[in-house]
């Protein structure tokens, strides 16, 4: 996606250790008209799967997989990565570690929002290790679903999250793919 693409040039900031900031339009100010591409962009590749639902991770999935979802024009189900008061006591439940944040946060799901027999896709901001996409596929097989695809607008190629989520057999969809990326260089796969 050349839009994309060009955003993550000109505002996209590289920081030490691997980390991509591009909260100026993704995840903490939203460029809502470039959300609504992205999502357009997901429901043309998985609309012939014919999904239930679009799962997303709180909190930055949650503008790109609600787009989605309202292009599909089927409900958005976020997964919540902490627990509170009013958590639902039935839920699906997986460990997963954060690659930004470094620490690990339990994923969950109401049973009330995944049921056997569904079919979903995932939609997430970065996919960069694979731990988040391999937790949700983790929940999504609890729950006696069909995991149908993964969307991620911001795919770093270069770490091997991609390569997990091959060997799952599931399709991934990719808008970004950087191949490298230094505090001076950022190159793209075409």
């Amino acid at each position: 996606m050349t839009e994309l693409i060009e955003k993550i040039k000109r505002e996209g900031q590289r920081l030490p250790g691997g980390i991509l900031k591009v909260d100026s339009f993704l995840n903490h100010q939203v460029d809502m008209g470039l959300m609504k591409r992205i999502g357009e962009s997901f429901a043309e590749f998985f609309s012939p799967m014919k999904p239930d639902k679009v799962l997303t991770i709180e909190s930055s999935g949650i503008a790109p997989a609600g787009m989605t979802a309202l292009c599909l024009k089927v409900p958005l189900v976020v997964m919540k990565k902490q627990n509170s008061a009013i958590s639902d006591a039935e839920r699906f439940g997986v460990n997963v570690r954060s690659f930004t944040k470094g620490l690990d946060y339990e994923l969950t799901i109401s049973k009330k929002y995944l049921a056997k027999d569904e079919r979903v896709v995932f939609v997430d901001d970065f996919l960069a290790m694979g731990e988040a996409a391999l937790g949700v596929h983790d929940i999504v097989t609890q729950a006696e679903a069909e995991l149908l695809g993964i969307g991620i607008v911001i795919e770093k190629s270069f770490q091997p999250g991609r390569g997990k989520l091959d060997a799952l057999n599931i399709p991934v969809y990719s808008l970004a793919r950087i191949s490298h990326m230094s505090e001076t260089a950022l190159e793209f796969i075409e």
